[in-house]
C-alpha cells in the first residue's frame, strides 16, 4: 500500500519534535477523526532556520509531516509559502489515493504556521481559541477508524476490523 520513501519517513521520521519559543506554531486536523499535526518553525532572518513537528495520526500522516519539514527547512518564507499539498506528496513519490488529505494537512499546517509568524512580527495578537473538537470530514464523505484507518459507517459505535470501541472518539 505505501512505497519506499512514504514507509522510510513513517519509520525514520525527521524533525520530530517542539521548537520552545517557536516564531510560528500551526496546528491542523481532527483528534476525533484521527489526524493531528502541529508544525513548529524558527524564523531568522525571513528564512526557516529549524522545523519540528508532532504528529498524531496514521503513517500516511507522520510520513507527510517529516517530508513536509525536509522541504520546508532553509526556505525563505515566500519560498515556503509556495508550497503546496502537491509538492508534499510528489516528494514522497505518491500517496494512496484514500490518503491524499494527509499531504493537505502538512501544507496546510505550514501555511498556518507562517502565519502565525507574520501575525507576530507585525503585532497582531489573538486570544487562545476555545478547544471544541467536533466530528468533521476534512477527507470527504467517508469516515475513517481513528485507530486502524479502515472505512466505517458514519456513527459507528465498534471498528471491525481492529475491534476497537469508538463511542468515545467517533
Amino acid at each position: 500500500m505505501y512505497n519506499k520513501t512514504v514507509m522510510d519517513h513513517f519509520r525514520n521520521p525527521r524533525n520530530v519534535g517542539v521548537i520552545e519559543d517557536a516564531s510560528g506554531i500551526g496546528e491542523v486536523g481532527n483528534p476525533l477523526c484521527g489526524d493531528m499535526m502541529t508544525i513548529y518553525i524558527q524564523v531568522d532572518n525571513e528564512r526557516i532556520e529549524d522545523i519540528k513537528f508532532q504528529t498524531f495520526g496514521c503513517g500516511s500522516a507522520i510520513a507527510v509531516s517529516s517530508m513536509l519539514t525536509e522541504i520546508a527547512r532553509g526556505k525563505t518564507i515566500e519560498e515556503a509559502k509556495r508550497i503546496t499539498n502537491k509538492d508534499v506528496a510528489e516528494a514522497l513519490e505518491g500517496l494512496p489515493k484514500n490518503k491524499l488529505h494527509c499531504s493537505n494537512l502538512g501544507a496546510d499546517a505550514l501555511q498556518l504556521a507562517i502565519k502565525n509568524y507574520e501575525d507576530k512580527k507585525a503585532g497582531r495578537t489573538f486570544p487562545e481559541p476555545e478547544r471544541k473538537e467536533p466530528h468533521e470530514h476534512s477527507h470527504g464523505e467517508t469516515c475513517y477508524c481513528p485507530y486502524c484507518d479502515v472505512a466505517i459507517k458514519e456513527g459507528a459505535e465498534f471498528c471491525e476490523a481492529c475491534h476497537s470501541d469508538l463511542k468515545e472518539t467517533h
